[in-house]
């Protein structure tokens, strides 16, 4: 491959959010913003504060209302974050953005915001451009791991200006902010968020966190001057603490150039913004900059190498990796430091790391990390577990600034951290992660002496009958999760405890209603709750019981007996021949929510492999596309782009702490894999490359697979094959090869 892999990152695929075009699908909610691999920075433009714009960028809109320095990727629930708002100006404006749907104008009319054109857009790795038309100003934006740096072109004017708005968030409005103007080169300050304000869930999230900065510009401002609730505060104050602090700099006729901001932020205090500052981004160099962000995701990118014919593809495949390698990304300073509720630590044997969407990513993403960056899985399992010692509780659901949002359901941290361990994914101390997760499992009132509170329901009724009256969902996702608790406490040698969890894990099929033939929810009286048809969603969580009745990854035979073997083969080549794979929403298969993920690999299950081949095949190419409409749903936080990475080199995990990964045919001649020796036995070679006897996108079926010389016999691979290194191969065929495949597990018990 002659070009760089970094040139195929299309930072606007997915960036459509809230109001969508139906008919053009879309709505990954991504934004196009700079960033490098796991950043604490993702500065990026903002078209809106309000709805469901969880990014604060919405391709579908046309103007900017300013640029801030931090933004979740591929999430729903309103988001958060969007702090530090800048924008820059000519002449006098309204003090509100005109945009901002939270905070409404209490004397303006228009706002400061700035018609844009797409045209005029450009976003690449690590870079973002785009002219403010309203202003002739053309602005620019790049980063490093805890810095951003904005440049501003101004035109001819007489009255520059730039306006920072310090009280904007996204899903809400910062709570306090106590800002400083050193002199007129640098301004720091504090801003404080609370789910007063809103923020992740419109505050039904819990967030709170305290981000600090500090700010240089390239040129003084002439002078400078506060303002709060579209008024100006007074003349000469150098400092000012509001709940809607701004701030307007004037620069007249003296710009002649361009002018640069650069900015460190942190979570933990003003002296970690300042050191950020000083260690990340010393000059106002920002070509130099911008060129070292791109490189960063080059260099990231040689842990993932694949060659294919199809330059569609290639775009399409660097994209979802770029995403996936965005989260979960560092909180902790350039020092080490992090603030988990209020207490400063310091670690040097792992990165501190935030926005961990478990009932998401446990999927696919995290199986891909313990492949190609066990690193960032064992920082992220060391994360969830201070989290969890320090409040004595479960592992979060879904983390966001060291707090769990308990967003969704499930046991998501359990089954991530399992699959690490059993992986040999572990430095960590094993013994109270371990300790941790079995109270979680049975809802326990007290672990270590102290109060426990688990995220499960405390529920006796589950614990004697397997089963979350009302919720089918809950059930099934707990039961998995019981199932990853027999897997560690297996590999842990507490084989009492993993024979208990794996008898909890079995009783699934009693969630099996006999008259209705679906999984479906039961009553507190053990009765099953009346249903029509396998589409309602009574107990089902963004999903129906169709879809919510394949979850039982650990056991698709006995799953496919209780359902019948033959109804179940008919039932799945109807699931996915009704859906429209490249819709926002599907009553059948729905591509674009979790519970439906990996279900392509089901056929492999059963000893049909080559209807894997076949569907998988069929999502890649009609799931997937370049452009702001590219995604057929909700990014998730790098699990929709997680499940295409993995497919497309050849291969997915079906069911967590089990490590055996299905394939399906991959959709490149080439890949390979570069291997972690810190993780990784590397027992044969530092890399795992993948070949095919000929183009996949030609011979879409496979004939046999044959791991460094050996044939296989089965239509899989295990964990500790994958990280041993060597060459997998692929004999590959134009029709389906029905022979292929059949000799699969019973089931993963």
């Amino acid at each position: 491959m002659n070009t760089k892999k970094a040139e195929y990152i299309e930072p606007m695929t997915g960036t459509v959010g809230d109001g969508q075009a139906e008919s053009r699908h879309g709505g990954g909610k991504t934004h196009p913003g700079a960033c490098v691999p796991g950043g604490t920075v993702q500065l990026s433009p903002d078209t809106v504060t309000g709805g469901d714009n969880g990014t604060g960028y919405n391709y579908c809109h046309d103007t900017i209302e300013g640029f801030s320095f931090n933004h979740m990727s591929g999430i729903g629930w309103y988001g958060d974050l969007g702090n530090l708002q800048i924008m820059p100006v000519t002449g006098e404006t309204d003090l509100r953005s005109g945009s901002n749907e939270e905070v409404p104008f209490k004397k303006g009319k228009t706002g400061w915001k700035s018609k844009f054109s797409h045209e005029n857009e450009k976003a690449k790795a690590g870079f973002y451009s785009v002219l403010l038309e309203r202003y002739g100003i053309f602005a620019e934006a790049t980063v490093t791991q805890h810095t951003g740096m904005l440049r501003f072109t101004y035109p001819e004017t007489d009255d520059a200006r730039v306006i920072f708005n310090f009280s904007r968030r996204i899903g809400g409005y910062a709570d306090f902010e106590k800002i400083e103007i050193i002199n007129n080169s640098r301004i720091e300050g504090s801003i404080h968020c609370t789910p007063a304000g809103g923020g992740f869930g419109r505050g039904d999230g819990n967030i709170s966190y305290d981000l600090y900065f500090a700010l240089e510009l390239s040129v003084p401002a002439e002078k400078m001057r506060f303002f709060s609730n579209e008024e100006f505060a007074a003349d000469g104050l150098d400092r000012f603490e509001n709940e809607d602090a701004g701030l307007v700099a004037y620069f007249g006729a003296g710009l002649n150039e361009p002018l640069l901001i650069k900015c460190g932020i942190s979570y933990v205090d003003l002296d970690g913004a300042r050191n950020n500052l000083a260690t990340e981004c010393a000059d106002f160099d920002f070509d130099k900059k911008a060129q070292a962000a791109f490189e960063e995701w080059e260099t990231a990118f040689d842990g993932v190498d694949v060659t294919g014919s199809d330059e569609t593809d290639l775009t399409v495949f660097y994209t979802c990796l770029y995403h996936v390698l965005l989260d979960p990304r560092r909180i902790a300073d350039a020092d080490g430091r992090f603030n988990l509720n209020g207490v400063i630590s310091r670690r040097t044997d792992y990165t501190h790391r935030t926005v961990f969407s478990g009932w998401d990513v446990y999927r696919s993403e995290f199986p891909l990390l313990t492949v190609i960056a066990p690193e960032t899985v064992n920082d992220d399992v060391n994360s969830l577990l201070e989290i969890a010692k320090q409040n004595n509780s479960s592992l979060p659901r879904w983390e966001l600034m060291c707090i769990d949002a308990g967003c969704m359901v499930g046991d998501p941290g359990l089954i991530v951290a399992a699959d690490a361990y059993i992986k040999g994914i572990r430095n960590y101390d094993a013994e109270v992660l371990y300790e941790i997760s079995k109270a979680s499992s049975l809802c326990s009132k007290e672990l270590f002496g102290k109060e426990f509170h688990t995220i499960r329901p405390d529920c006796r009724q589950y614990k004697e009958d397997a089963y979350v009256p009302d919720k089918l969902s809950d059930t099934l996702e707990y039961l998995l999760a019981d199932y990853t608790m027999a897997k560690f406490a297996q590999a842990m040698g507490k084989n009492e405890d993993a024979e208990y969890f794996m008898s909890r894990a079995k009783r699934y099929g009693e969630n099996y209603n006999k008259l209705l033939r679906f999984m479906a929810p039961r009553k507190k009286s053990g009765r099953f709750m009346f249903e029509w048809n396998g589409y309602d969603d009574e107990g089902c969580v963004e999903s129906n019981i169709l879809q919510q009745s394949w979850f039982v990854p650990y056991d698709v035979k006995g799953l496919s007996r209780l359902f019948g073997e033959k109804r179940t083969v008919k039932l799945l080549e109807k699931f996915f021949k009704k859906a429209k794979l490249s819709k926002l929403w599907n009553e059948d298969y729905n591509h674009s929510n979790e519970p439906c993920h990996n279900i392509t690999h089901y056929f492999s299950m059963l000893g049909l492999a080559h209807r894997t081949q076949y569907w998988t095949r069929r999502v890649q190419k009609e799931a997937y596309r370049t452009g702001a409409f590219g995604f057929c749903g909700n990014e998730d936080v790098g699990q929709l782009s997680a499940w295409y990475v993995l497919s497309a080199l050849g291969f997915a995990q079906l069911c967590p702490a089990y490590d055996a990964y299905f394939v399906n045919t991959p959709l490149f001649e080439k890949a390979k894999i570069r291997l972690d020796k810190k993780y990784h036995s590397c027992a044969v070679a530092d890399t795992f490359s993948i070949e095919c006897d000929g183009d996949p996108l030609d011979f879409p079926y496979i004939r046999s697979i044959s791991l460094n010389g050996k044939k296989l016999d089965r239509p899989y691979l295990t964990y500790g094959e994958i990280t041993s290194g060597g060459t997998l191969k692929f004999e590959l065929s134009k029709e389906p090869c029905e022979e292929f495949g059949k000799n699969v597990p019973e089931n993963f018990f």
